[in-house]
Formats: structure tokens, sequence, C-alpha cells
């Protein structure tokens, strides 16, 4: 097949494209950020808020794009709204329509489950209202709702598929929670906890992710799914696997948490399960061990 990767600079955009392109395809990325993933790949490096870097992205006998560019900073969407929008909506509505017009087939679109909101301790799943707290999470909601249409509309075959806290080898530039836990762990220097760390997380393993939108493709799948380990641990929880892995322990400065943030993400993964026959591989503990090692055998 003929991809296209948008945002396969990016930390998931790599695996994704190392994936597709070691399954036999012809994948294309498509990045602000020039491309540093190892392959040979074609490599289109503009804005896709420029019209004319939609067009040459997306050439006549493309057959599917998997669209993971955006931004994603929670901060960010709330201090600069408008560049959010420009960079999640506009972009993709901009896609969705040239992919109408070349006849795509196939769209896959990197959600989240922010769309959802705060359910409290309960289980989020694809049938949960939509009740986003920040414009990073409804700019994801406005997405969705777009590839939707298009898909009712047009008889392209959009999904949708909301991961969670994705994770893995590869995460050397990235400063969420894992990586940071990590390099300070390895230093010996403290980490900083947002709150008591005893809110809740899903944390699903980058190799799993791919997998995922590779059946999707495969079934020919339109709608949304969840993809996530189908199983949620604290941050402390995390924090405690990290030093078992090392070995040792680390002094732990707590801070207040974040402006709405959410007490716990908890997500049903039974539609993925069943209209993909897609489960995770790699559990928690296997994949901070992969990680580990990943980021303290790197050359300085």
């Amino acid at each position: 097949m003929k991809i296209v990767v948008t945002g396969g600079s990016g930390f998931i955009g790599r695996s994704v494209v190392r994936y597709f392109a070691e399954r036999g395809d012809q994948v294309t990325v498509v990045d602000r950020v020039p491309y540093r993933g190892g392959l040979q790949v074609p490599v289109i490096l503009g804005d896709l808020r420029d019209s004319a870097v939609v067009q040459a992205s997306l050439a006549p006998g493309t057959d599917a794009v998997i669209h993971l560019a955006a931004l994603t900073s929670v901060l960010q969407s709330k201090s600069d709204p408008q560049a959010v929008y420009d960079n999640n909506v506009t972009v993709t509505q901009a896609l969705l329509e040239r992919a109408r017009h070349i006849q795509l087939r196939h769209f896959l679109f990197a959600s989240t489950n922010a769309v959802a909101g705060d359910h409290g301790q309960n289980v989020i799943d694809e049938a949960s209202e939509l009740h986003p707290l920040t414009p990073y999470g409804a700019t994801k909601a406005a997405a969705e709702m777009l590839i939707s249409a298009y898909t009712d509309s047009y008889g392209l075959l959009g999904t949708a598929l909301r991961f969670t806290n994705a994770y893995g080898v590869g995460m050397e530039l990235k400063d969420s929670v894992i990586p940071r836990f990590v390099r300070a762990i390895a230093t010996g220097s403290p980490v900083t906890i947002y709150g008591d760390g005893t809110q809740v997380r899903d944390f699903v393993y980058v190799a799993d992710v791919c997998r995922a939108l590779s059946l999707a493709i495969g079934h020919e799948f339109s709608g949304t799914l969840s993809i996530g380990s189908g199983a949620s641990h604290s941050v402390l929880q995390l924090l405690a696997k990290l030093e078992a892995i090392a070995g040792r322990t680390v002094e732990r400065h707590h801070v207040p948490p974040k402006p709405g943030e959410m007490p716990a993400v908890r997500v049903s993964i039974a539609r993925a399960r069943a209209a993909l026959e897609w489960s995770p591989e790699i559990d928690l503990d296997e994949g901070l061990q992969r990680v580990w090692l990943d980021l303290t055998t790197r050359p300085a």
C-alpha cells in the first residue's frame, strides 16, 4: 500500500513509519521536522496548514493516510487555543477534503481519551459522553466528528483511534512522565510528582499502537476505537516499577497538580478486541524494561 504518515518524525510517527515500511508498504513522511528515523523513505517537509503541502502530501494513488500530526500540549491549547484549532481541526478538514478528491480509501486519525473528559473512576469507552476539559481535547473531538461526517457522506473508511499514554523505545526527546522518571532515576536526581501521585493512567506500548493501526486497515474498519492496555496504574506505581528495574530509589518532590488534571483514566478496549481481534502484547513491566534499557544505554 501507499501510505502517508503525517507527523512521521515524532515519537509515535517514527515507530509507525518503521512498522509499515518493514511490512512492505511504500511510506511517505509528512512533517515540519526533518525525519531521522533511520530509514530511506520519501519525506515532505512542510506545514500542513499550507494547502500546497496538503496537495503534495496526498497524491492520487495514495491508499491510506495515518494522521498523527497535531499540537498535543494541553497547556499550549489553553494559552493559544486558536493555534491548536488551526493545527488540529483546520488541517484535518483540509486532509479529509483532499482525501475525498483523490478517492483515498483509508483515513486513520490519532485521537485521545481526552475527548471524553473527566469520568471520575468510571471506565471510558467509545459510547462515553464527550465532555473535553481543554481546547486540545475539544479539537480532537471536533476532528472525530469531521471524520465521521466524511465517512458517512463520501464512503471514506475513517477511523479515529483514541490512544491512551503511548510509550516505548525512542522517547529520548520526550518530556512525558516515563522518560522524566527514567532520567531522574538514572542520574539520582529527585523526581517531580504532580499532586499526591495517586492519579491513574493507562499506558500502551507503541508497538501495540502500530499493530492496531495495521489491523484497522486490514479489517477495513471505520468508526472509533479506544487503544490502550486496558489496565491503569498510578503515578506512584509507575515510579516504583522503574525504581525496581534500576535497583535504587530516588527522592520525591510533590508539587500542586496541573489545572484540569483528571484523577483517573480507565479505558475499555473491548471494541478493539471485538472489531480488530487486537489486544496489547507488551505489558507495562516488559515495556518499562525496554524503555529503561533504551534511554540508559544511548550514547551521550
